[in-house]
């Protein structure tokens, strides 16, 4: 509960959960299995997403028209994902690679990004059309079923380094992940009791998810004091920090 709490207030505020960086703590600290780590990284997501969104709103920082879009293209891509996920990525070796794939240039991209200039908050944001948002969404959602983390967790940083503020980013991005992860965590369910596969670590999950619920709830409130720049960097620094971590695992 406590590392729930500690990874959703960091994240949070870049409109992440917090379960991109739960894998490494699941599969090194607790023992979880890579497979099962997915599943339960989606039941944190359920749990400990709210939270944020409940914040969010009360500030009026609802997503909007850019949440609905996200979702739409999201919610079948994590569905395919965690069919894929099953079928053809069940070994922790291509399990970590994968990951590390997903994490390093997520987090390079917030490093050496800017915010958008106040005067211009969503110019670059333009040059992203709805249609291929939509696409984006689907292929992230796919990425994201794989991954464990809904695909809010890659939506938020593309959002955000196409000159979204976070402030616009962040509710929408955890919209998404929160839809996106409760159809994952259905899907994976369904599959572990149709042919063996992997269902979520439940007590894990709840526990991970009770910390998160809190976590996301204070990341949600102080995001109005914290910079763009410093969100974007520090969330960077963890992402790729992650990223070259379980690189040298899948590499060993």
């Amino acid at each position: 509960m406590v590392a729930g709490y500690a990874i959703a207030v960091l994240a949070t505020p870049a409109g992440i959960s917090g379960a991109v960086l739960l894998l490494p703590f699941q599969v090194r600290v607790l023992g979880v299995p890579s497979l099962v780590a997915t599943p339960t990284n989606l039941l944190f997501n359920v749990i400990a997403t709210p939270g944020a969104l409940y914040r969010y709103w009360r500030q009026n920082q609802t997503g909007g028209r850019l949440a609905l879009v996200l979702i739409a293209g999201a919610l079948p891509g994590v569905i395919t994902g965690t069919v894929i996920r099953v079928a053809l990525l069940p070994g922790p070796r291509v399990f970590n690679l994968m990951v590390a794939a997903v994490l390093t240039p997520l987090g390079a991209w917030l490093l050496l990004t800017r915010p958008a200039s106040p005067d211009h908050p969503a110019r670059s944001a333009r040059h992203i059309p709805w249609p291929v948002l939509v696409l984006l969404a689907v292929v992230v959602g796919c990425v994201g079923g794989i991954y464990g983390v809904g695909g809010g967790a890659i939506l938020a940083p593309i959002l955000i380094g196409s000159g979204r503020p976070p402030s616009v980013a962040a509710p929408a991005a955890l919209a998404a992940t929160f839809v996106t992860s409760a159809a994952g965590v259905i899907s994976f369910t369904i599959l572990a009791a149709q042919t063996g596969g992997a269902a979520p670590d439940w007590a894990t999950g709840i526990a991970l998810g009770l910390g998160g619920l809190a976590g996301g709830y204070t990341g949600a409130r102080i995001q109005s004091w914290l910079p763009d720049i410093v969100i974007r960097r520090l969330v960077g620094v963890l992402a790729v920090a992650v990223g070259i971590l379980f690189l040298w695992l899948g590499l060993a």
